[in-house]
């Protein structure tokens, strides 16, 4: 009978270790399983935090660090996606044949996206759940009108007139109505017709096509102008196509309307910096007056420019890549250093303005890898004047200029005439003195910018000491006038008023003078144009040279004739 209970004690305590084993492993392992995912998941959020990191058995910091190419492209927004029945909307598309499938690629369903002139909008069919790609145009709500648009190529410097459009506002004066609550601008800022209205940082208003990357400051908010300005876009890329031109995926397309039935336009390539067109391009305007271009490698220089021109007309939803930013500082510290360094410097700023460009660029790197449109503009301007600098002293080439007061042509004003020799002779020597200045600011038909601040600024502080010799010279002669012993000389008197005409003459030439240089130093453009009729007319430039020597030269004949006037 105890032999019986001890058996059934004995079964019973192994029935209780083997529960009890059981939901201790149990346990265990959920307490395993539990800790091996808390690891798991440690370990994937710090593969996140940490791109770089790879599954190898190579160290850590021997991995190469992955880049990324930041371009000044505006971003291309997705074309809007349309399906057809009640189809899932699955993004796969299938531009070419795939296999295992019974789909044929044809040419009048698909187009490739490199030459295409409209986007490709992915439309999901009704035979299958997978969205084919088929080119479509985008909705258009404008009235259907039929417009003869001429294509022109164009350059965006100086073919793009936005500071020359002088559009009239309303001058009635009629107090705006603000409604009620928070002004809501929405309206107004929509997109029209598939176009985004932007704000360039001077205040301009522009519109961008975010679909195929096209740029006009046409008004596209007038039906008239977005049925051209659309139909210019389609023929732009129809063009292309027909060009056999293989377009990068960065290009962008500006426009700008010319007259009523002609458009301008343009293509800017963000991976070479350049701008170009679908057909051969040859103006007077891309060649900013400069002679003797003969190569590719010197007219890239132009065509950069321009591309920093079309920046600088549109430069919203740009981001600002680090490499500009490292480059334009580089250009700016060699300007800075070349001017300190030689006084023949090729750079077209002063070296005040060098230092601060130095000071400003060193802001930009706050700005590298963002959307900020002003940083954007900043870079842009400055490189477009570096660039078309390269340009006009034929950078890279056998006859580069190296000197800024260096002919590249060699053809001084050297017509030497009797009269320009008797005239220097009367003039005590002046008119040589400014022909040389005058030869050091303009060269080969081109203004020296800092030298023409400089040479300007010398002949206005001259002419300000002038009118006050003069003043007095004239205060002189009156008072010697009114002696009465002198009155009964008349040579003495004759040589007075001589002195009093020279005096006088000497103050009004000095003034109208400083007048006119003050005038034209508002704009280089004006500078320049004045300096190309001077310097065509029949004394060259000996007659600017003639005419700056009139104030300090009829001062010394006053001086000399009060001085006979009073030996009598």
């Amino acid at each position: 009978m105890r032999g019986r209970y001890i058996r059934m004690f004995i079964s019973w305590l192994r029935i209780f270790i083997k529960t009890a084993a059981f939901r201790s492993y149990r346990s265990l392992l959920s307490v395993c399983l539990r800790l091996i995912r808390h690891y798991e998941y440690i370990e994937e959020e710090g593969f996140r935090e940490r791109p770089g990191l790879a599954f190898s058995s190579q160290p850590v910091a021997n991995q190469p660090e992955p880049t990324t190419h930041v371009s000044l492209a505006v971003p291309l927004r997705e074309a809007p996606i349309r399906t057809q029945g009640h189809q899932p909307n699955v993004q796969m598309p299938i531009p070419e044949l795939h296999e295992g499938t019974n789909m044929i690629d044809s040419a009048d369903n698909t187009r490739s996206p490199r030459n295409s002139a409209v986007p490709l909008i992915p439309i999901c069919m009704p035979e299958s759940s997978i969205s084919v790609v088929i080119a479509m145009p985008l909705p258009s709500t404008a009235p259907v009108q039929t417009f003869d648009v001429i294509l022109t190529p164009i350059v965006p410097e100086p073919q793009v007139r936005r500071y020359d459009r002088h559009v009239r506002i309303d001058r009635d004066y009629q107090p705006f109505v603000v409604k009620k609550g928070p002004l809501d601008c929405s309206e107004e800022l929509a997109e029209v017709e598939g176009w985004e209205p932007l704000t360039h940082p001077e205040g301009a208003l522009f519109f961008y096509q975010p679909y195929k990357r096209v740029f006009t400051d046409a008004d596209i908010r007038d039906p008239e102008t977005a049925v051209k300005i659309n139909k210019a876009v389609e023929m732009a890329y129809e063009e292309v196509r027909k060009a056999d031109i293989l377009l990068d995926s960065s290009v962008e397309l500006a426009l700008e309307l010319i007259g009523k039935e002609s458009c301008g336009y343009y293509f800017a390539d963000h991976k070479r910096r350049v701008i170009f067109w679908f057909e051969d391009y040859q103006n007077i305007e891309l060649m900013n007056d400069v002679r003797g271009v003969k190569r590719k490698s010197h007219v890239k220089y132009a065509l950069d420019s321009q591309y920093w021109r079309h920046i600088e007309l549109f430069p919203n939803k740009r981001v600002l890549p680090e490499d500009i930013v490292v480059k334009l500082k580089e250009i700016v510290m060699h300007a800075h250093a070349d001017n300190i360094t030689s006084e023949t410097c090729l750079a077209p700023f002063a070296p005040n303005e060098v230092a601060s460009m130095l000071d400003l660029v060193d802001f930009l790197k706050d700005s590298t890898n963002k959307e900020r449109e002003h940083s954007v503009w900043i870079a842009a301007r400055f490189m477009r004047l570096f660039c078309n600098a390269k340009f006009v002293n034929f950078c890279g080439q056998p006859g580069a200029r190296l000197d800024v007061d260096q002919s590249l042509y060699g053809e001084y004003d050297t017509r030497s005439k009797k009269i320009i020799r008797v005239m220097n002779v009367i003039l005590f020597g002046s008119p040589d003195v400014q022909s040389k200045a005058i030869r050091t600011i303009w060269v080969d038909e081109t203004i020296v910018h800092p030298r023409w601040k400089d040479f300007t600024d010398r002949l206005t502080t001259e002419w300000n000491g002038y009118t006050i010799f003069s003043t007095v010279m004239l205060a002189v002669d009156i008072s010697f006038l009114a002696v009465p012993a002198v009155a009964t000389q008349t040579p003495a008197v004759v040589l007075a008023y001589l002195s009093s005409l020279c005096a006088m003459g000497s103050l009004v030439v000095s003034l109208i003078l400083a007048g006119q240089v003050n005038d034209s130093r508002r704009g280089s453009a004006a500078a320049a144009s004045f300096m190309v009729k001077i310097s065509r007319s029949m004394f060259g430039l000996e007659s600017l040279a003639l005419m700056l020597s009139l104030p300090f030269a009829l001062l010394i004949w006053g001086s000399v004739s009060w001085l006979h006037s009073t030996d009598w």
